[in-house]
């Protein structure tokens, strides 16, 4: 099974690399934000908790986001046989630790963090082309400084947790879709012969 935590900034390219990472090696992707929106668009209870932490550029509570994962993985336990992608989750030490006890408690663990290294103007640039060309409404100026400050007071954290447990691979997440999706494989493949 191939647990694997993607990892970046906001704009660092999580969405599309995991994308790539499904395809090739058939894993089940659970994007925290996917299922928040998901939520929110149904008008869930859930959905409009999140919605007031997210218009404000927020992070969900970890009790919240863990409760939202184990279930999502309990309910698509074949999809996930292969392993699983975790997109935009964990942001935060305390979230990596409770996902390492959920996963425990099912009887596996991460296999592999894969951190997008991306330069701070280019992620504020690809976040705002993308919400002129999707119409996201957090894809705004005020908020992408505000969820990039969460980002480096929360959440780059995780880099050095995930450093010590020797799991952290670094990636250069510049370059085209294709070359970055590269430099991932090289990290990926070698942990499928192990």
């Amino acid at each position: 099974m191939l647990n694997i935590v993607i990892f970046g900034a906001p704009g660092s390219g999580k969405g599309t690399q995991s994308d790539n990472l499904i395809k090739t090696y058939n894993l089940f992707h659970i994007s925290t934000g996917d299922v928040l929106r998901d939520n929110i668009k149904r008008g869930t209870e859930l959905g409009a908790i999140a919605k007031a932490y997210i218009d404000k550029g927020q992070l969900i509570p970890d009790n919240l986001m863990i409760d939202i994962l184990a279930s999502v993985l309990d309910d698509h336990r074949e999809e996930a046989a292969n392993g699983v992608i975790f997109d935009g989750f964990p942001r935060t030490i305390a979230q990596a630790e409770a996902l390492e006890t959920m996963l425990q408690e099912r009887g596996t663990s991460v296999t592999t963090v894969v951190g997008l290294e991306v330069p701070e103007q280019e992620l504020i640039d690809r976040i705002l082309l993308r919400g002129k060309l999707t119409g996201r409404s957090d894809d705004n100026m005020d908020t992408v400084k505000n969820r990039l400050g969460v980002y480096h007071n929360q959440t780059s954290p995780l880099k050095e947790f995930y450093q010590q447990r020797g799991l952290y691979q670094s990636i250069e997440g510049t370059g085209t879709i294709e070359e970055i999706f590269d430099r991932i494989q090289a990290v990926i493949n070698p942990l499928l012969e192990a």
